[in-house]
C-alpha cells in the first residue's frame, strides 16, 4: 500500500514524465512542409500573343538623307542633336561653277528680253505702215507692189519678234535648270525632326548611293513626334493577329511601366532569320503619345491581346500540372487532387469552367517532391 505522501510523490513524477514525453514527442516529430498557396478569385483573363525576340522603337519618318548630286562640303548648318524645320538647309556643296552659270543665264535673258523688245517694237512700227500704204494703193497714190511689200517686211519683223520671244523663254529655261543644278548643292529636311548623325566635315566630298553599294547617309533625320514599336511574333501565332487589337507595350529602359496600344500593321510575309525561326514583323501604335521620352532604338516587348473575358473564375497557370489538374488545400490542412475543366488561358493565369470555386486554396509550386496528394501542408506566410 503507498502512502498519500509517497501516491502523490509517484503521480507527480508520472505527470512531469508524460510532459516530458509528448513535447519531445512533439519537438521530434516531422513538421507538415510549407508550401505557397493561391486562393481562387474572380478576374480577368486574356488569350495574348507576345514576340520572340525583342522589338525595337522606331519613328513614323526617318530619312537617311544624301545629296542628290556629290560634291566638296562647303558648309554644315546643323550638327547631331539638333532640331530642324521642314525645308531648313542641313549642308551644302561647292557650286561656284553653277552660280556662274545662273548669272550668265541671267544675263542672257536681260540680253534676249531687250532685243525681243526691240524687234516688237519694230514689227508693230511696220504692221502699221503696211497699214498706211495699202491705204495709199487702194486710193492709187502707189503702186500695189509698194503695198505687198509693205505687207511682207511687216509679217517678217513680226516673225522676228516671236523667234526673240522664244529666245527669252529658252533663257528662262536655263535659269531655271541652273537653279535645278544649285539646289542639288543643297540637302534640306524633308520634315521637322530631330538631325540623329551627321555623316562628313566641312572640305570632305561626300556622294550619294550608288545602286548597290550602301554607303554612310550625309545627315539621319528622325522624326520623334511619331513613335511605333515593330516586334516579331511566331508565324504559328500570325493567323490570330488583326489589325487594330488591343495591345501592351513594356520597356526593358523603363521597367514596372506598361502602355497600352494597339496593332495597326502585320507583315504580309515571314521573316527568316534562321532557318528554325520564321516570324512574321507586326506593327503597334500607342494609343496615347507617351511622356517619357523614348528614344528610337529602345528594345520593347509587345503583348497582343486576343480575347479578354472579365469577371471569371481564374486559377495561377502555374498552378495546373501536367495532366491538367490541381493540387488543393482540403480537410485537416492535407492537399487533394481536383481536376478541372479550363476556358482561356494565358501565361498568368486561366480560365475555371469547372472542378474550383471561389475562396478555394490551390497548390502553386511542385518543387518539393514530397508534397502531392494526401500530404498534411503549411500555408506560408504572406510576404
Amino acid at each position: 500500500m503507498f502512502k498519500p505522501k509517497s501516491l502523490l510523490r509517484f503521480l507527480l513524477i508520472a505527470g512531469v514524465l508524460v510532459g516530458l514525453a509528448v513535447l519531445g514527442w512533439q519537438l521530434t516529430r516531422p513538421q507538415p512542409p510549407e508550401v505557397e498557396l493561391a486562393t481562387i478569385a474572380r478576374g480577368t483573363v486574356e488569350a495574348t500573343v507576345v514576340n520572340t525576340r525583342a522589338g525595337t522603337v522606331k519613328a513614323c519618318r526617318r530619312a537617311k538623307l544624301a545629296p542628290v548630286a556629290g560634291g566638296q562640303i562647303v558648309k554644315l548648318w546643323v550638327k547631331e542633336g539638333d532640331r530642324v524645320k521642314a525645308g531648313q538647309p542641313l549642308l551644302e556643296l561647292w557650286s561656284r561653277d553653277l552660280a556662274a552659270q545662273r548669272e550668265l543665264a541671267t544675263r542672257q535673258l536681260a540680253t534676249s528680253e531687250d532685243r525681243r523688245r526691240e524687234a516688237c517694237i519694230m514689227a508693230d512700227n511696220a504692221r502699221r505702215n503696211a497699214e498706211r500704204t495699202e491705204q495709199l494703193a487702194t486710193q492709187g497714190f502707189v503702186s500695189p507692189q509698194r503695198g505687198e511689200d509693205a505687207r511682207a517686211e511687216a509679217r517678217a519683223r513680226q516673225a522676228n519678234c516671236d523667234a526673240l520671244a522664244a529666245d527669252v523663254r529658252r533663257a528662262q529655261a536655263q535659269i531655271r535648270v541652273a537653279l535645278a543644278g544649285l539646289e542639288r548643292t543643297t540637302l534640306t529636311a524633308p520634315f521637322a525632326g530631330i538631325v540623329a548623325r551627321v555623316t562628313g566635315e566641312v572640305g570632305e566630298f561626300t556622294t550619294p548611293s550608288p545602286p548597290g553599294i550602301p554607303t554612310p547617309p550625309a545627315v539621319d533625320l528622325i522624326d520623334d513626334t511619331c513613335l511605333y514599336v515593330s516586334a516579331p511574333m511566331d508565324e504559328v501565332d500570325a493567323p490570330r493577329l488583326k489589325p487594330g487589337q488591343p495591345a501592351r507595350i513594356t520597356f526593358d529602359a523603363l521597367p514596372g511601366r506598361t502602355f497600352s496600344g494597339h496593332v495597326r500593321r502585320i507583315a504580309p510575309y515571314v521573316t527568316e532569320v534562321e532557318k528554325q525561326a520564321r516570324t512574321v514583323d507586326v506593327e503597334v501604335d500607342f494609343d496615347t503619345p507617351p511622356q517619357q521620352i523614348l528614344l528610337v532604338g529602345y528594345s520593347a516587348d509587345v503583348e497582343a491581346i486576343i480575347e479578354q473575358r472579365a469577371n471569371v473564375l481564374r486559377v495561377p497557370t502555374q498552378a495546373i500540372q501536367q495532366d491538367g489538374s490541381v493540387l488543393v488545400l482540403g480537410r485537416d490542412d492535407k492537399l487533394e487532387t481536383r481536376s478541372l475543366k479550363t476556358g482561356l488561358a494565358n501565361w498568368a493565369y486561366t480560365e475555371i469552367v469547372s472542378g474550383l470555386d471561389a475562396g478555394d486554396r490551390v497548390l502553386l509550386s511542385f518543387d518539393d517532391e514530397n508534397v502531392k496528394a494526401g500530404v498534411k501542408v503549411k500555408a506560408q506566410a504572406a510576404p
